[in-house]
């Protein structure tokens, strides 16, 4: 029977007996230790989705998001980071394909992306749903919407869950709400409430919206945060990308409690999340 003679602290396997060699590593580091080329990574991000990120193909992506993948990149120079600005239709199809290997857009976790994705355990941040109506309203909470008429939910979106757990919780405040598939951007969402075609905006408040109101002078405020969930990223399931996650999964648990998480949230939403975070 083969015996493997010597490991070497770089992954090396010499094996006898069959007089074969077998190269292999486990760290990510060889590639580069060997070439001096790190692994290129390329990475899908929001190109229209300011503070959370931004910048279409051909511009330096920036944001949340995008300093945060630097910085993960930062501690792991075995690897070089590509960003690319991507439509938010295109990216988990660029993603599912091997297009990309990993997918950054303030995502939930879910049954149905775990089957798809790797999903690492510590998550990039955290989204805030927040409800944005018009300033001489009195809407400041979930119950005060009813009788509302809110601006239509994406169908099975994570903030479409939300509302209806909310109404089973709280069987007696009914809502009305509706679904749509539209893609309508939430710019021009922010409109109608503004114009008063609708009430209330129910949406994750890291999209940038205020942002929008302040440039567009907008007379819409935005409520407390009525409910918060982790936002996080997604890998190419390949068995190239085994260590990868691992790798940004550790960094990342990292970069939470050194306070770079908080102080790049601070940078872009005006708020630390950390606290949010679960």
């Amino acid at each position: 029977m083969s015996a493997i003679n010597s490991i070497s602290r770089r992954g090396f396997a010499v094996v006898t007996g069959s007089a074969m060699v077998l190269l292999a590593t486990a760290t990510g580091v060889f590639a580069q230790a060997a070439g001096g080329v790190p692994r290129v990574v390329k990475i899908a991000t929001s190109a229209e989705s300011k503070p959370l990120a931004w910048g279409a193909i051909g511009v330096e992506p920036q944001g949340y998001e995008p300093d945060l993948l630097r910085a993960v990149n930062a501690k792991l120079p075995q690897y070089k980071f590509e960003m690319e600005g991507v439509a938010d239709i295109a990216q988990e199809t660029g993603l599912a394909t091997g297009k990309y290997d990993m997918a950054c857009g303030g995502y939930y976790r879910s049954d149905a992306r775990a089957k798809q994705f790797v999903i690492p355990e510590n998550p990039m941040g955290a989204s805030l749903l927040k409800i944005y109506s018009r300033k001489d309203s009195d809407i400041s909470a979930m119950k005060d919407l009813v009788g509302k008429r809110i601006v239509p939910l994406t169908a099975g979106g994570g903030t479409y869950r939300f509302v209806v757990s909310w109404m089973q919780e709280n069987p007696t405040h009914k809502l009305e709400i509706t679904t749509s598939s539209a893609g309508i951007p939430y710019p021009d969402r922010l409109k109608e409430v503004q114009n008063g075609k609708f009430d209330a905006l129910i949406l994750p408040s890291n999209l940038g919206e205020q942002t929008v109101i302040e440039e567009q002078k907008l007379d819409i405020k935005a409520s407390e945060p009525v409910f918060s969930a982790n936002t996080y990223m997604l890998i190419h399931k390949a068995d190239k990308n085994k260590t990868l996650a691992e790798d940004v999964n550790k960094v990342l648990k990292e970069l939470k409690e050194d306070g770079t998480m908080d102080k790049l949230s601070k940078k872009w939403f005006g708020e630390e999340i950390v606290r949010y975070m679960k």
